[in-house]
């Protein structure tokens, strides 16, 4: 029987070390706490504790499952908070002897973990970090996080940025992370033959991954050249102690500010932003001007004097990293959005100018070309497929198919110039160089019409696509009208609508049983997150949806739709704006992931996800369940599966 307990304390103490505030204990600390741990299993909607009753003698650890903290607003029983796998609650008993303030109430069938209080007293006064950690999680029980402050901060993080503005020295320095570092006791001789070989002016000294010194090409000038040191005598004789050091992420107007100050020319980067932990990497002056390549107004004065494929390509590539350093930054998502799109659309319109001009003529009517799905949205961040279509004035029969050729002959050479800037060519051929989506205005409108009335699943999903353009270049006449048409034929077209609202319920909510991660089931991707399909497209479907039914022109972000439907309907405000939080959030943490891996940032292995993501994460797909709720009552698709 005792070694049953043991068994289950170390199981239980190999759950919790994994979360705060357990990670700052000991091994011996967490199985002393697990073996007085008592383990309760709870059906759904079943209270934990109630508003004014006693307090009890244990706080409360989730294991699976999901549990709601009530309170009353305005005489009304409404959820504050909700917590998941690995959250603490219950916390009362630790801080305050009067009785529970809030409701607590399992969301789902959960397991829990009972925490005496008794034996965490001695934690919470020997231990700052530990008894800091519980009090923020005690505060924090009564917030909510789509709460009216939070919307304020979330609004005010939307300012318009002008592009013009330098946004450089806002960005984190680019480390060399490929450090070249020597031991105290190498020879001077050595540290002076690496810092050549390696074509470098300075040379980290370090011990067990530690910055301890640093040598320049001014100290060997100062202290051998002159005699003062021979070539063979240890390079610590002659090196520069402590080093200065900052943390990851120090900007661009830090950087150089310190280099100027201290009057030197590089500084390493550690952990924790002292010499006593590891290096991380190092930046010098010469890195920041090489960076300074990378400055929106720089890029769009490039952009548009570019004269060739190769040179756009290039400029592309430093666009990439503009993104980089906006997303270490954490710079607002809204902010990086303008930027990239601006700078996106340019490099488009730069192409499509240079077409026009190696085409043997000039084109015979007025026309468009849009841009589809993400960058129609102004959400695509990262290297995707092409979307593109393009829309040209009427003309008379006898000459459409010479005009649509032209533009034929145009496309193609814009679609090609796009794939080798590195915009791939789309699978399903939803570009300007298919004849399909190379029409007039007339025969957009009756594609259009088409497709609301068919509303067949390939009709839906063109429509998805197709009523998220955004004009890049040409005239923006033809584009408005085309807007104001499908605003048109999808007013009151409740059959369409609701059709509409079924197919975007095709990917349910992202989380299965117990609230886990729900991953693919074959494929080159098994067990990986679909990020894009099981929360991304959720969202952007419900917010074109909600955008047609109450017939908002103009709009296309995602997120921009929510808060324009969050001012309409100040019913659900709360709830969009949680939608509107929810893409950003979505949308930055599927950059971050793509940037890193540099791929599309689509699939996420769940094993690289920190118990901070996961939760983040959770929070978004609590927004992308309600909002389908909503559009289930909305379009009576209640019964729907």
């Amino acid at each position: 029987m005792n070694t049953m307990k043991n068994t289950i304390a170390e199981r239980v103490a190999d759950f919790i070390k994994n979360f705060p505030p357990f990670d700052l204990l000991d091994k011996e600390q967490l199985l002393d706490i697990s073996k007085e741990v008592k383990i309760k299993y709870l059906d759904k909607e079943s209270v934990i504790y109630n508003i004014n009753d006693p307090l009890h003698d244990q706080f409360y650890m989730i294991y699976k499952g999901a549990v709601k903290l009530k309170k009353y607003i305005n005489e009304k029983l409404e959820t504050i908070d909700q917590f998941d796998e690995g959250d603490v609650f219950g916390l009362r008993p630790l801080f305050a002897k009067e009785n529970y303030a809030i409701t607590s109430v399992t969301e789902e069938e959960t397991i829990l973990y009972c925490i005496p209080i008794e034996m965490f007293h001695p934690f919470i006064d020997n231990n700052k970090d530990f008894r800091q950690y519980l009090i923020e999680s005690f505060a924090s029980n009564t917030e909510n996080p789509f709460s009216n402050e939070f919307q304020k901060k979330l609004l005010e993080d939307d300012v318009k940025l002008d592009l013009s503005k330098d946004m450089f020295e806002m960005q984190p320095v680019r480390l060399v992370k490929n450090v070249i570092t020597t031991k105290k006791t190498s020879s001077i001789q050595d540290a002076a033959k690496l810092m050549a070989e390696h074509n470098i002016g300075s040379l980290i000294i370090e011990e067990k991954e530690c910055p301890i010194g640093i040598i320049t090409d001014k100290d060997l000038r100062l202290h051998v050249a002159t005699g003062n040191y021979a070539i063979d005598e240890d390079v610590s004789k002659i090196m520069n102690s402590p080093v200065l050091c900052y943390k990851k992420n120090i900007t661009i107007a830090q950087a150089q500010t310190t280099l100027m100050k201290h009057k030197i020319n590089q500084i390493v980067v550690t952990k924790d932003g002292t010499p006593n932990s590891k290096i991380l990497g190092v930046f010098s002056e010469h890195d920041i001007i090489v960076m300074k390549g990378t400055n929106p107004s720089v890029l769009m004065k490039a952009i548009k004097r570019s004269d060739s494929t190769k040179e756009l390509k290039r400029i592309r590539e430093k666009i990439m990293m503009l993104l980089d350093g906006y997303i270490q930054q954490n710079i607002p998502l809204t902010h990086i959005n303008n930027i990239i799109f601006e700078l996106n659309d340019a490099t488009i319109k730069r192409v499509i100018e240079r077409c026009v001009e190696k085409m043997d003529q000039v084109p015979p009517v007025k026309f468009a070309w849009m841009s589809l799905g993400s960058q129609g949205r102004k959400e695509q961040l990262l290297h995707t497929d092409q979307d593109n279509a393009l829309v040209f004035e009427n003309t008379d029969d006898d000459h459409l198919e010479e005009v649509r050729s032209y533009f034929l002959t145009l496309a193609k050479k814009v679609n090609k110039r796009l794939k080798t800037i590195g915009f791939e060519y789309c699978p399903g051929e939803m570009m300007a160089k298919n004849p399909k989506y190379c029409l007039s205005i007339d025969e957009w409108e009756n594609q259009f019409s088409a497709w609301t009335r068919e509303t067949e699943e390939d009709e839906l999903l063109l429509c998805s696509i197709f009523f998220d353009f955004d004009i890049t270049y040409g005239d923006i006449n033809l584009t408005n009208q085309l807007s104001d048409y499908v605003i048109e034929i999808t007013k009151n077209n409740l059959i369409f609508q609701s059709k509409l609202g079924a197919s975007s319920l095709r990917n349910p909510s992202p989380l299965g049983f117990f609230r886990q991660f729900l991953v693919e089931q074959d494929g080159e991707y098994k067990d990986h997150f679909d990020i894009k399909k099981r929360a991304i497209m959720p969202l952007t479907d419900a917010g074109r949806l909600l955008a047609i039914h109450y017939q908002i022109k103009h709009i296309n972000n995602t997120a921009e739709r929510f808060e324009k439907l969050a001012e309409l309907l100040p019913e659900d405000q709360e709830l969009f704006y949680s939608c509107a939080y929810a893409s950003k959030a979505l949308l930055k943490f599927r950059t971050k992931r793509g940037i890193r891996h540099h791929d599309s940032g689509r699939f996420i292995a769940l094993a690289e996800l920190s118990k901070e993501e996961k939760m983040k994460l959770k929070r978004c797909f609590k927004a992308v369940s309600k909002v389908q709720e909503l559009v289930k009552l909305k379009f009576n698709l209640k019964n729907f599966i």
